[in-house]
């Protein structure tokens, strides 16, 4: 199983960082409005960048290590694409 750490962008311009193991389905519960509380309100939210591991573990320690990051960091992050 591939798990995923991804950045939504918002439609006020922040970024949230997630991880799942699908990540069309996790996009559509955020623009649901049925996931994180933080992106409730703040849909339509938008996949702006993402990264694949093989195991969870990988996954989580990178979603802490981008959530650590400033906007600044994550913009250039996502802009490398």
């Amino acid at each position: 199983m591939k798990y995923f750490v991804y950045i939504l962008t918002c439609n006020d311009n922040t970024y949230y960082i997630g991880y799942t193991n699908n990540l069309q389905k996790r996009l559509k519960i955020h623009n649901l409005k049925k996931g994180a509380k933080y992106t409730r309100g703040r849909t339509p939210v938008v996949i702006s960048y993402f990264e694949s591991f093989n195991t969870l573990s990988q996954a989580l320690k990178r979603e802490y290590q981008l959530k650590k990051l400033t906007k600044l960091e994550k913009t250039k992050i996502i802009n490398q694409i």
